[in-house]
């Protein structure tokens, strides 16, 4: 990973995000495990649902779901956020499968499309952070599902930040400050939005981390998921500036948003992906890193094309917006006016 990525340390040249990696080794699992079905045990119901769980339908919520109904007995309301982008076929899949393998209700939002689109453009022009809005919901609107109908836990998959690296890397089990990590900072979008509560992080609800309890590892929920009816994208669609078919598979216009991260740091999901393969055992460094040149900088042609259409752009004003949000310190344009990378990657 690049120092550029914000809240990123290091120690002696390796990252926070390797050195929590490494520390799993000193953590005793079972006792972990044995906690959160005390957590569990604690909100466990014998009718109606006892806990929220956010999920898209991807890998991780499928893991989620297993972990949390199968192994823990709850009875879970599975809270999901559409984002109004056209859908892949995998990701229309995934979110019925979820609900049919597992026997779980799902409550969907499907937000103003007129607010999606003006405050989408707002914060895409003045930030790159088209899908701001739809992330704030995302994290918020599972909470506000459960203050609705009184259920007092919520559940999330991964602590980004610990996980990945970030400013809120504390290994705790509390998500009650997530909604603070860099996805999420606030804006300015001149208006007010929706189902976005500013008291959000003073509410009484238990909100926790699944992976503070399991060694979380995305490549096994993804292998784990496939078991149990998860689709990939293998058949419908091979991502430029992606290096796999199983992560963030559910829409493609979605996907201009973490590739933003691009031009801003210089890195995306290529980078994001081989760093945990990595991490994993699964490719080499060499490997990764070949991969990373490959892909990184490739944002797919669809993706632009699903964008563009939503929000009423052209090609160009797309590419003319983008352009304002590449860092002049680390990208330089060469011979054929294309930004790249002054130090790639070694």
């Amino acid at each position: 990973m690049p120092d550029t990525r914000p809240g990123l340390t290091f120690t002696d040249g390796v990252c926070q995000a390797c050195l929590n990696y490494e520390n799993r080794k000193n953590i005793d699992w079972g006792v972990r495990f044995s906690e959160l079905a005390r957590l569990c045990g604690k909100h466990c119901k014998n009718n109606g649902h006892d806990c929220v769980i956010a999920v898209s339908g991807g890998k991780d919520s499928h893991f989620q779901v297993h972990v949390i109904k199968e192994q823990m007995g709850m009875n879970p309301l599975l809270v999901t956020v559409e984002d109004n982008f056209p859908m892949t076929r995998a990701g229309e899949h995934n979110i019925k499968n979820i609900s049919e393998e597992f026997g779980c209700e799902i409550i969907s939002l499907k937000p103003d499309i007129k607010t999606q689109k003006e405050i989408g453009r707002k914060t895409f022009e003045e930030f790159g952070k088209p899908t701001w809005y739809i992330d704030r919901l995302i994290y918020t609107y599972p909470i506000y599902i459960a203050e609705k109908f009184g259920i007092p836990l919520v559940v999330y998959g991964e602590n980004v930040s610990y996980e990945y690296g970030g400013e809120h890397s504390e290994d705790t089990y509390s998500a009650k400050e997530q909604i603070l990590n860099g996805v999420l900072d606030d804006v300015s979008v001149g208006t007010d939005v929706p189902l976005i509560s500013a008291g959000i992080l003073s509410n009484g609800l238990e909100q926790i981390y699944l992976s503070y309890f399991v060694p979380w590892n995305s490549y096994e929920n993804y292998v784990f998921a496939k078991s149990r009816g998860f689709k990939d994208l293998s058949g419908e669609w091979k991502r430029t500036h992606h290096i796999e078919n199983y992560d963030q598979i559910d829409s493609r216009a979605y996907l201009v948003h973490p590739w933003l991260k691009y031009p801003k740091y210089g890195h995306a999901s290529a980078t994001d992906i081989a760093s945990r393969l990595i991490r994993y055992g699964i490719v080499t460094r060499e490997e990764g890193i070949k991969l990373v040149k490959g892909h990184d900088h490739r944002l797919d042609q669809k993706c632009v094309d699903d964008f563009c259409d939503f929000f009423g752009y052209d090609e160009n004003e797309f590419w003319f917006i983008v352009d304002t949000f590449y860092d002049r310190k680390i990208f330089e344009l060469n011979d054929m006016a294309e930004w790249v990378l002054k130090e790639p990657i070694k």
